[in-house]
């Protein structure tokens, strides 16, 4: 894969990365259902062998397993093949394993300790503010973030699903270097304000959920949807419920036609199609097993010609 410039970073990343949301396993509210841990590790394995050279996860994915597993997966792999890790903080837990969103100082310090210990470095890759909770709190998080980029904790600081005016709010304390939103053809508020505002500042974008959340993957039907575990978040999502599920799913029909002229998934042209956009710098992918990062990993070197891009925007709902 060629590597591309992650804004300004100084890192050079695939075009793609593993995304280790699902991973996590159950028992937490953003659950994907029953997770096995040797798949878990095996999927992340393959995505190293095959070339991503990062690996997005976070310490609320699990209450800190997905993590534990990133760890896990990573032992042995020679420092040159070693892909950067980043991690996110500001949603803690309780001993009940109820979420809080917190950004004061103190809390967002302890985390990245935690996460450190989790993940077994010395030094975290990229370290994100995960939400903008509580909004009056930012300022005093992103402050801790570029005191832990000082104190070597941590490469570099990002943020993820913040909007533009509080990106420029972090700004007046310390450059915002990266951010990570939702971005795909079923979820595209981005493309108005957040993107052009990152291209113009150069702030690097790797976009999570380009799949929907394996809406576009083809491999969804209403009756797989119906028979998703009870604590997969997904069960109650709007485009996985109808009146939004029959378009979103004759959207998947064109994508397995595009993708056959190319010898590619539907995964696969749902991914390219966000890399499409100049400002986006990577697509974050997700994968429970290994076999099903080799049906995501062509997206990083495919591109869809103009005439495609028109057919996807006829007939997106």
């Amino acid at each position: 894969m060629q590597n591309v410039k992650f804004g300004k970073t100084g890192m050079e990343i695939t075009p793609v990365g593993f995304g280790s949301w699902a991973i996590g396993g159950s028992g937490w509210a953003a659950a994907w259902g029953p997770q096995d841990d040797e798949e878990a590790v095996g999927a992340i394995r393959r995505a190293v062998e095959v070339g991503m050279n990062w690996i997005d996860t976070a310490a609320v994915y699990g209450l800190g397993h997905s993590e534990e597993l990133v760890a896990q997966a990573l032992k042995g792999v020679p420092e040159d093949d070693r892909p950067y890790v980043f991690t996110k903080c500001a949603l803690a837990w309780d001993e009940n394993g109820d979420i809080i969103n917190r950004l004061k100082k103190d809390s967002v310090k302890q985390e990245c300790e935690d996460s450190l210990r989790r993940l077994q470095v010395d030094e975290i890759d990229l370290y994100q503010i995960h939400w903008p909770n509580p909004d009056e709190d930012i300022e005093e998080g992103w402050q801790a973030m570029a005191e832990l980029k000082e104190e070597g904790k941590v490469r570099h600081i990002g943020v993820s699903n913040f909007n533009v005016s509080q990106m420029e709010r972090l700004q007046e304390i310390a450059p915002v270097e990266t951010l990570q939103p939702p971005y795909s053809m079923l979820k595209r508020e981005v493309e108005a304000e957040i993107l052009p505002y990152c291209e113009q500042n150069d702030i690097g974008v790797i976009i999570y959920s380009p799949m929907r959340s394996g809406l576009l993957t083809g491999k969804m039907t209403p009756e797989r949807i119906q028979n998703l575990p009870s604590d997969d978040w997904r069960r109650n999502a709007d485009d996985f419920q109808e009146p939004k599920l029959s378009k979103n799913l004759q959207v998947v029909e064109l994508l397995k036609e595009i993708g056959s002229r190319h010898g590619k998934s539907p995964a696969e042209v749902a991914i390219a199609w966000t890399l499409r956009h100049p400002a986006v710098t990577a697509a974050i992918v997700g994968g429970r097993r290994p076999d099903q990062v080799d049906g995501i990993i062509g997206a990083a070197e495919f591109r869809l010609s103009e005439g495609e891009v028109e057919e996807i925007e006829l007939a997106l709902p």
